[in-house]
């Protein structure tokens, strides 16, 4: 996530935020789900009445035949349009750093140790937040840290930019036998680098790409960036046809390493790791069947305009192993995708506990919704073991929905935007997923915002996959038991 806001009274509190949410943010999506719920009754009605029409009127059996027969052209012609804007996940993949980066916590403390702007205090603060983060022993910085002092210039930034993208763009051009010269849009999220030439400069030069290729950086959308750039390719794609977009993710930390002593920014040099992700999306039919996922709903939702939740901040653990949880945030977000995915009777169990609250009794609970009626698998924001199970509690997940972060976070630590993808590896490492379960990656940003994507599984992941990819050598040994402790 980004980091703590400097605003903020005190950085290691959150401010917590009860907001309203108001009518005309839910109207648009509910209008347009009870619009699209009307008009399927009204083609039910409509084709009831015209048989039995054609029943009470004793046509012959031919006029059936005729009706029939237009029937089931409409409803292919139907299907074949309701499918033109689908995006499909063709296949991802996570980098795995080489072993020389892999950061012990004793390493890292000795390291720390020997830089002189550490004092005892500082030290004794970054041990606390190492052992209490729920990371292990096996996460990875790049080389310029591992230096003495950390070298933090614009050129180790830019190498350590050439080992995470290069990498995991080859890996994905080589599983999906893509050419370079076949990628239409290219997205790229880092939240604190910003280079010139831009990151997607530099990929379209390393691999010659076309000089018509739509391109575009974001940064400074923190951990939220991965998803919410899955949603821009999606909005891409859906005026750009027969296409291909690529997203690739990551944070560059040679260029925010702390050496000072103020704690909530010591925090950052404890918990952020290296990873990164590449993704990519079509939304060509004949590519569907190939593709492990279909997108199923993305949601975007922000509170950036409120100035009192604006200057909040989400944060992990403090030397006193103090949490502040961002559960508020989520509101919005959670309430709108509940509102197009779950089941009726969970719908109407919140609204009536809404209602309840509001006029009969003030001080009743509002019906949290059962989202495992709606969705199979969970990927949470990684940013500490604390915040997970949170989240999980302000959800009603169990220890199963929170395995795949928890562990994500003890094998590779917190991966900023790309960790959502660390996480689905992990599920289909374990061969969780089965043809049509949803996953919800869900991304959290300061400012703040929330971005949610549901996908679909079209393919699930074969043997042969499952031992491949960034948890290859190590699923094994997943889940540890002791990492939920």
């Amino acid at each position: 996530m980004e980091p703590p806001s400097k605003q903020s009274h005190d950085p290691l509190l959150l401010n917590t935020i009860e907001p309203d949410i108001p009518s005309t943010l839910l109207s648009n999506k509910q209008l347009h789900s009870a619009f699209l719920e009307l008009q399927r009754l009204l083609v039910l009605v409509l084709v009831a009445s015209i048989e039995a029409l054609l029943v009470l009127q004793y046509k012959e059996p031919i006029f059936h035949f005729i009706y029939l027969f237009c029937l089931i052209i409409f409803f292919i012609l139907n299907h074949c349009f309701s499918n033109s804007g689908q995006v499909y996940l063709v296949d991802f993949s996570c980098l795995k750093p080489p072993s020389s980066c892999k950061v012990p916590f004793s390493t890292f403390l000795g390291n720390a140790s020997k830089i002189e702007s550490f004092d005892a205090q500082s030290l004794a603060f970054m041990a606390k937040v190492l052992t209490s983060s729920g990371q292990g022993q096996e996460t990875y910085l790049p080389p310029a840290l591992h230096h003495i002092p950390p070298k933090s210039h614009h050129q180790e930034s830019i190498k350590e930019v050439h080992m995470v993208l290069f990498p995991i763009m080859d890996d994905l051009l080589a599983k999906t036998k893509l050419s370079p010269q076949e990628i239409d849009i290219l997205i790229v999220n880092c939240s604190g680098f910003c280079p010139s030439p831009s990151l997607c400069s530099i990929l379209i030069n390393k691999y010659s790409m076309r000089s018509d290729i739509k391109s575009y950086n974001l940064s400074g959308m923190g951990c939220s960036a991965s998803a919410l750039a899955i949603d821009l390719a999606q909005n891409l794609l859906q005026v750009h046809y027969n296409s291909y977009a690529i997203v690739l993710s990551t944070e560059i930390l040679s260029t925010g390493w702390y050496a000072g002593h103020e704690q909530p920014k010591l925090i950052l040099n404890c918990l952020f790791r290296m990873g990164s992700a590449a993704i990519l999306l079509t939304n060509k039919k004949q590519d569907m069947k190939s593709s492990k996922y279909q997108l199923f709903r993305t949601l975007r939702t922000q509170k950036a305009f409120d100035d009192r939740a604006y200057l909040s901040t989400i944060r992990e653990e403090d030397s006193n192993g103090k949490l502040g949880v961002a559960g508020e945030i989520l509101r919005w977000n959670v309430t709108v995708l509940g509102s197009s995915i779950l089941p009726f009777s969970e719908k109407f169990r919140h609204g009536v506990s809404r209602i309840r609250k509001r006029f009969i009794d003030k001080s009743a609970e509002i019906y949290v919704p059962n989202f495992k009626s709606a969705i199979e698998h969970f990927c949470l924001p990684t940013s500490g073991r604390q915040l997970v199970k949170e989240l999980a509690k302000g959800l009603k997940l169990g220890d199963g929905e929170m395995e795949a972060a928890l562990m994500t976070l003890h094998r590779f630590g917190n991966q900023s935007s790309s960790s959502l993808w660390y996480e689905l590896a992990y599920l289909e490492a374990k061969q969780r997923l089965k043809k049509g379960d949803k996953v919800w990656q869900l991304g959290m940003g300061t400012g703040p915002k929330c971005t949610s994507l549901v996908w679909k599984c079209i393919r699930p992941t074969d043997d042969d996959e499952a031992m491949k990819g960034p948890w290859a050598d190590s699923i094994h040994r997943y889940p540890i038991v002791a990492v939920d402790q």
